[in-house]
């Protein structure tokens, strides 16, 4: 390996290659096809952008010929084709098990274009055949109404990463090769890319790589310049600059940069292949040896002009090298001969005639560069992950349950049993299960984990780290303070094929509200292609809930997720609010078995009251919702009033003001409904869960109050039910923004999710209660005062409402 003199580095992308890895490993025939073969994916990308008709430029380009709506990025896509022509070679010789992930959001015509030329798109898509009328069809569905999208979408085989939100590529590459050993993910960065949060966090995922039973990440960086029409940053920092901070992010960095294709195809072939030889070299010295050590694998820096291969200037403007070149660099083809002609000689350039036969199929000395099979990065089955995806080992979740004698009177904490239950199903499946949070494994009490799993940590230790610190280069718990990168992690694992589980606390899930977006839409894709198989679920336990942040104040007070995850689609999100123990073992147990959700399950992790032995928690949570006729007292009556509820803590304060109505008024009626699945409160005809206005109507009544404390937004529960006969009369509680350092009981008043502002919701709303009721409406209002000022007198709750049990 020869390195170039600092003094001659540039930051500038034209001119003959400058690499670090020097190199003419291509022969002249090897490196004529490799250049025809980018040629042929360049054309392609050209002709996805522009063309509706005339797709090997067989007569004059015309208008007619010309999309209405030109819509696409052209600017990344000729080093994407690029990089993917060069890991085709790499794979071929050295017989490599590699999937390819574009982290540039709009790079779709420089992936899909390969994809097609090695003839997987149309044995996937039989109408996009390999001869001139499917060609034809390939083009025109780009970016076109009833086609597909200008990113790696799910329809583009291959992919397991849209980028239609940057900043997720390298942590999801990262999750592909956790414990596929003999797998390399290459991503592709872009340097707009580059410029996000959750991507500079994600660089760290190179020290949660244990190379003895992990695969390898090839991260390539490229550098073309500019985003839409502002330089990059990392562009425009020297040379040195950006090899030091990869080297201090612990990569060894290898530059790529130029123009010239001749010189840059035998630089990118040797830096490729020595890259590739080192990976190998790590993974070999690694499993041959007793001792895990992180290694420094190495990573690509490839400097190319934007838009490289197409129009140098238009109308005067410098396009190619520049961010005009970012989308689409010619534009009002039916009106500007000027640029009709330009375009034609632009896609005439990579001489269509020289690449394709007469009935428009890829000459078959150039379809040979590309691999075979599932050897080729479109067909890999990584990347359809559920082919390879085998259901979970389980233990009986019914061998964790808690002994309920009685309801309400045995506090527990809720997670601690679900610890044990992911232990055991850890230990079961010790390759293809992980379990991911943000440093809060043992905060949230599941902790029972490590019994068989530690904390993966590979890089320095300290003495001190001996004493409880649950560190091993085997562990398969997953920590790091980025949720971003540990939600990309879990993706990547699941997309190929595995399980996992990741916990968080409540208030900052919303950091990844955009990646469960992304999620969401990517399953919702899915679930209409029938060539894409099921993948494990995305289980996200929510929990160190609003209403157990007393003690972190305002600022951890947020159960806003909820709001989110029903923006998506009802045939992939799937919301449960197990109210104890047992519910939530059954709960967990139906989510780590399903396929192709989301499932967000809320569960606080403090002690809570419990109320179901697991027979009973089990019906309660296949009908996901239901009468607790314990609770209840209108038995062969009508009720007064439905007191419904959803979540631990307003479960606990709607029974609390249950007891408390029913000792000052011995007649009145209550019927208490709990929900665990909060869709369905949704009608039936909009989420698969929901239920029947009939048996809604039959459990809510018709026309009877119904006070709903609710464990997030109050407005959430209206808007669910908004359209059940008996809307008018629902009232919810639920958090109002009012929150501080406060004690539990006083949290809930704050928010009038309280015992005591429910009775006196009751009291306000069954009509022969309004005046009778006076007396303990006063009687109630005096016992929250005298609990609001002893809590700012003690700083705890009263004793009797600590010790309070339900004891009717």
């Amino acid at each position: 390996m020869v390195t170039t003199p600092a003094a001659e580095r540039s930051i500038s992308p034209y001119g003959e290659a400058r690499s670090t890895v020097q190199g003419s490993p291509l022969s002249t025939e090897e490196a004529r096809k490799i250049h025809a073969f980018w040629q042929a994916c360049n054309y392609l990308a050209v002709g996805m952008i522009y063309l509706r008709d005339n797709p090997l430029l067989q007569e004059p380009l015309k208008p007619e010929h010309i999309k209405n709506r030109l819509l696409g990025h052209w600017g990344s896509s000729p080093g994407l084709s690029f990089i993917y022509t060069h890991c085709n070679r790499l794979i071929k010789k050295f017989d490599l098990d590699m999937i390819f992930l574009a982290g540039p959001g709009h790079g779709a015509p420089g992936v899909l274009a390969p994809i097609y030329l090695e003839g997987t798109y149309s044995e996937v898509f039989s109408d996009k055949s390999e001869d001139t009328e499917g060609l034809l069809r390939f083009f025109k569905q780009f970016s076109f109404p009833g086609g597909i999208g200008s990113h790696c979408t799910p329809e583009t085989p291959g992919s397991i990463h849209e980028g239609g939100e940057l900043g997720y590529s390298v942590s999801h590459a990262y999750g592909t090769v956790f414990d596929n050993p003999d797998l390399i993910s290459v991503v592709v960065v872009g340097d707009g890319e580059s410029e996000t949060g959750p991507l500079a966090t994600a660089w760290h995922s190179n020290k949660f790589i244990n190379p003895a039973r992990d695969g390898a990440v090839l991260p390539i960086l490229h550098l073309n310049g500019y985003k839409i029409n502002n330089p990059t940053i990392l562009s425009r920092v020297s040379h040195e600059e950006l090899e030091d901070l990869f080297s201090g992010y612990g990569y060894k960095p290898y530059f790529v940069e130029g123009s010239d294709p001749e010189t840059m195809h035998q630089a990118m072939a040797a830096t490729l292949e020595h890259c590739v030889n080192e990976i190998k070299a790590i993974q070999q010295q690694a499993r041959s040896s007793d001792v895990a050590q992180r290694p420094r694998f190495p990573m690509i820096i490839f400097r190319t002009p934007k838009g490289w291969t197409g129009p140098q200037t238009v109308d005067g403007h410098k396009v190619e090298g520049f961010w005009r070149s970012h989308q689409v660099p010619l534009s009002e083809m039916q009106h500007n001969p000027e640029h009709l002609q330009q375009l034609e000689a632009w896609m005439r350039s990579y001489k269509p005639e020289e690449l394709f036969d007469q009935n428009g199929k890829l000459l078959a000395e150039l379809k040979d560069m590309a691999p075979t099979g599932t050897h080729r990065m479109s067909a890999n089955p990584h990347a359809n992950g559920g082919i390879l995806r085998r259901a979970l080992k389980m233990p009986n979740f019914r061998d964790y349950a808690i002994d309920v004698p009685k309801p309400g009177q045995l506090e527990v904490g809720n997670t601690v049993p679900l610890g044990k239950f992911l232990r055991d199903i850890m230990k079961m499946n010790p390759n293809n299960f992980r379990v991911f949070g943000p440093d809060e494994t043992t905060s949230n009490k599941l902790n029972a984990i490590y019994e068989v799993s530690k904390k993966f940590w590979i890089a320095d230790y300290l003495p001190e780290d001996e004493d409880g610190g649950e560190l091993s280069p085997d562990g398969r718990v997953m920590e790091m303070l980025s949720e971003h990168t540990l939600e990309g992690w879990l993706e990547g694992y699941l997309l190929t094929g595995r399980h996992g589980f990741f916990s968080t606390y409540e208030a900052f899930v919303h950091v990844i509200d955009s990646m469960f977006n992304q999620h969401a839409k990517w399953l919702e894709i899915c679930n209409h292609l029938s060539w894409r198989e099921d993948i494990a679920s995305l289980n996200l336990l929510i929990t160190s809930t609003v209403w157990r942040q007393d003690h972190n104040g305002f600022t951890h007070q947020d159960p806003g997720f909820l709001d989110l995850v029903v923006n998506k689609s009802p045939s992939v999100t799937r919301i449960y609010l197990p109210p104890d123990v047992n519910s939530l073992l059954s709960v967990a147990d139906h989510c780590l078995r399903s396929t192709n959700y989301i499932n967000v399950i809320v569960s606080d992790k403090q002690l809570h009251f419990q109320y179901m032995d697991m027979d009973t928690a089990i019906k309660h949570c296949t009908k996901g919702l239901g009468i607790w006729d314990w609770a209840s007292n209108d038995q062969g009556t009508e009720p007064d009033v439905v007191m419904a509820t959803a979540g631990d803590i307003p479960t606990q304060e709607a029974l609390a003001a249950t007891a408390l109505l029913r000792q000052e008024f011995a007649d009145v009626k209550i019927r208490f409904v709990n929900v665990v699945d909060l869709f369905k409160l949704q009608p039936d005809t909009e989420h698969p869960h929901g239920l029947s206005d009939r048996d809604f109507d039959s459990l809510f009544t018709t026309d009877k109050p119904i006070i709903f404390n609710f464990h997030g937004y109050p407005w959430l529960i209206h808007r669910l039910a908004y359209r059940r006969t008996n809307h008018a009369n629902l009232h919810v509680r639920g958090y109002k923004e009012k929150g501080n350092i406060n004690t539990p009981l006083e949290l809930a008043i704050n928010n009038n999710i309280d015992r005591f502002s429910l009775a006196m919701d009751v009291i306000d709303r069954v009509p022969r209660l309004r005046t009778t009721g006076a007396h303990a409406k006063e009687k109630f209002k005096n016992m929250q005062i005298q609990c609001r000022q002893y809590a700012y007198e003690h700083g705890i709750d009263q004793p009797e409402v600590i010790n309070w049990r339900w004891n009717l």
